[in-house]
Order: C-alpha cells, then structure tokens, then sequence
C-alpha cells in the first residue's frame, strides 16, 4: 500500500474544494492584477503626460515581472516546496500593488508594476502544479481546468473597477490599485489551511511529512463523505526518492534532452500562441474600442461584456478536457480563437465587434484552462514546478512582446490587420499542437512522467 496510491484513490470532496477555493483565490487576484493595467493607461497618460511608447512599456511590465516570477517560482518549488514560494509570492504581488498605487512618477509606477507582475507570475506558476499533485487522475483535468477558470473572475473584477473606480472617482486608478492588493489578507488562511504536497515531499526524501498530509486528507475526506474510502489498488512499491539539486541550467539541460525535448518544445509553443494573443487582444481592446469611435465608458462598458466571456469558457474547457482529452480541447479552442479573430477582423460595427471579441475572449481563456490542466501532466514529479514555471516564462515572452507588436502593428496595419495578425499565430498552435502534443487524459501523473520518455535523461 503506497501513499501515492492511497492520495489517488480519494474522491474528490470538500477539502479537494477547499483546496480549489485556496488557489483559485490566488488566481483571481493574479487576473486582476493583470487585466487592471488595461484600465489605467488612459489615466497615467493623463496624470503624467506619457507617450504611447511609455505606455507600451507599462503594458509590457507585468508580463515582464510575470516572466522572472514564473521561471523563480518553478525552480523554487522545486527546492523548497510549493507551499512556501505560493505565499511569498503572494506578500510580493500585494505589496508592489500598494506601492504602484502610491507612486509619485512614471519610472515608480513602472519598477511597480514589473515587481507586482514577477509576484503575480511567481504565483500563477506554482499553484497549478501544485494542486493537480493532490487529485485522481480521473478528475485531474476538471479540476486543474476550474482552478484556472479562476482568473476569470479576476478580469470581470478588473473590468468593473475600470468601469466604477478608474473611470468615474478622482485618483480612480490608485484605488483601483489598492484594492488589487487586498489578498494579503489571505496569507493568514494559506498559512493555516495549506498541506505541503506529498508528492513533493516524497520526491526530497520526506516520507514521514508526505505521510501525515495524506492521513490527515483521508481523515478529512472520510468526515465529508461519511462513507467508507475505496480500498487502495496494488500497486508497485514506490521507488526512493533520489535528492536533486535543481538550477536553471540543469533543469533546462534536462527538460530538453532526449524525448522531453519533443515534449517542452509544444508546451512552450502553446504558452507563447495563447500568451501573445491573449496579452496583446486584451491589453489594447479598451484602447482599440476608444478608435473604432466608441467612448472611453462605453468602452470600459463593453469591456465588461467581453471578460464576463471568459467565466464560460475557462469552466466549459475545463468539462471538455476529460471528455476530450487537453491535447485535443487545446487545439479546439485554439480553432475557436482565430476564426473569432479573423470574423473581428472583419467587423466595423461597434456591436458586432464587441459580440466577436466576446467570443474571441471565451475561446482564449478556455484554452488557457486546458493548458493549466495539461502541462503540469508532462514533466515529472521532481521538476514539474520548474518545468511548468519555465513553459510559462517562456509564454511571457509572447504577452511582453504583445502589447508593443500590437500597438506598432495597429498603426501600420490597422484594426482590421491587428486581428488578421492574431488569427495566423493561433491557427499556427493548432495545427502543431494536434501533430504533436501528448495525450493525458486519465492517466496518472507516475503514468505519464514517473516512467520518463525514452532517451530523457537526468
């Protein structure tokens, strides 16, 4: 009898919900610190006479901070725990937030927000990995698909304060910060409530811990169900774990040697063709809205249309990746973008546009849920917060990029063109992700990793 086997075999109940509700909290904050800056730009612009250069910089700041964030926060939560690098990132985010709505100039306001972003990004990077290491295999990709669906509710919260704390009330856009740092409250419920995850600790030679957390989740299932657990399946004795010091170099000397380089390569190509998209529609959309004739409220107003959007399609995805596998609910949602892209594209009429870029927005978060849910699977046990951290950072170079590529090229190419832009990366995802993305529906993570590709070494 295995602990692994034991977690497994747990259905899920309240405190796997509890567990959802801790980290799904975290990624609604991380939303809407994200989505908030869309809905500052027109008033820093206003407050410190900034060029549309400087503003471009201040799009691409928290992508920036997300990008060294993600990468610290795997290799991290390799050495140290999950547990720990999802608070500190947390104090990090809130803190910088505060500081960004305090700021008395542009180049404050800008470290600011790189520093929020690489706390945001340091969390967003951790959580994932984390929680998919505490459910069955059956329910993995719903699960990891809903904890995402998260950030949906963080952009729809950015959207209202644009709308009913940027736009209308003096120093709107420093409240708004203020408020984007409130979950600094929540360190003292983490603290509390959040368990290390066995399967970290079983990897660094903790078995006693990793024991304790897993009785202590079968207690607590046992009282939520009030009914007897599943009898733990035979299983293979679990292997001891082996201590490995993980550095920058040596994780990426392993995630691209052998056949795990087939693997990281489409991981880290589907994170750069959702980042760069996303990054670059929802970044500029109030702005591109505000050209097309519509006014800076009525902007903000259908802004709010177009991320209430995104709720179903984070959950729908999240449904879709067990009954499709996540490879498959990838490349589907990656086909809804850009043919909602090219039909944006082709739109004048402010209605038809927002209508398109409401379903633009649905396609591109569902696909964010399946790529949550998807690439913790492929990496193993010992480096899958770093492997997760690094597909990530690699994807930040996409919504870096992003906001400057898009404001250069609406210049030159137009709206029409902006669009027409993004409908060619997003096809392109589609088309190698279905050719080459792996399979992991119903599998367990030991399944999938633990028995590495062929030709993978250490």
């Amino acid at each position: 009898m295995t602990l692994l086997a034991r977690l497994d075999r747990l259905p899920l109940s309240r405190p796997h919900y509890l567990l959802l509700l801790l980290g799904g909290l975290g990624y609604t904050f991380d939303g809407m610190d994200s989505a908030v800056v869309a809905f500052l730009l027109p008033s820093v612009q206003e407050v410190w006479g900034l060029t549309n250069a400087q503003l471009g910089l201040i799009g691409s700041a928290t992508p920036f901070g997300f990008l060294f964030g993600a990468t610290c926060a795997g290799l991290l939560g390799d050495r140290i725990g999950r547990r720990q690098v999802m608070m500190w990132a947390l104090a990090v985010y809130a803190l910088f937030s505060v500081v960004g709505a305090l700021a008395p100039n542009y180049g404050i306001f800008l470290g600011a927000r790189v520093l929020a972003g690489f706390g945001a990004g340091a969390e967003s990077a951790i959580i994932a990995p984390f929680l998919s290491e505490f459910v069955p295999a059956a329910r993995r990709g719903w699960f990891v698909g809903a904890l995402a669906g998260f950030f949906s509710f963080g952009f729809v919260a950015a959207a209202l304060l644009g709308r009913f704390v940027v736009q209308p009330l003096p120093e709107g856009w420093r409240w708004a910060q203020v408020i984007t740092a409130a979950p600094i409250v929540m360190l003292l419920w983490w603290r509390r409530s959040l368990p290390e995850s066995p399967r970290f600790l079983l990897a660094n030679g903790r078995a006693d811990e990793a024991e304790r957390v897993v009785a202590d989740l079968e207690r607590r299932v046992l009282a939520a169900t009030g009914a007897e657990l599943p009898p733990v399946p035979e299983v293979a004795v679990e292997r001891p774990a082996r201590t490995r010091r993980i550095g920058l170099l040596s994780a990426l000397r392993y995630l691209w040697s052998g056949a795990m380089a087939g693997r990281t390569a489409i991981t880290w190509l589907i994170w750069f063709v959702i980042t760069f998209s996303y990054y670059g529609f929802f970044t500029w959309i109030p702005t591109l809205l505000v050209q097309q004739g519509i006014t800076v409220t009525r902007s903000f107003e259908f802004s709010i249309i177009i991320y209430l959007a995104q709720v179903p399609g984070y959950f729908s995805a999240a449904w879709l990746g067990e009954l499709l596998d996540r490879k498959n609910t990838i490349a589907l949602y990656l086909a809804g973008a850009a043919a909602s892209a090219y039909w944006m594209s082709q739109m004048t009429d402010p209605v038809l546009i927002t209508t398109s870029a409401a379903v633009l927005s649905f396609f591109l978060n569902g696909t964010y849920a399946a790529v949550y849910s998807y690439t913790p699977e492929v990496f193993p046990t010992w480096i899958r917060a770093s492997g997760t951290g690094l597909s990530s950072a690699f994807g930040r170079v996409g919504s870096i990029i992003a906001p400057s590529v898009i404001g250069m090229s609406a210049a030159t190419l137009g709206f029409a063109g902006v669009f027409g832009m993004t409908t060619a990366v997003l096809a392109a995802g589609v088309v190698c992700t279905l050719l080459f993305g792996v399979s992991t529906a119903g599998r367990s993570l030991e399944d999938l990793t633990e028995s590495e590709p062929q030709g993978a070494t250490r």
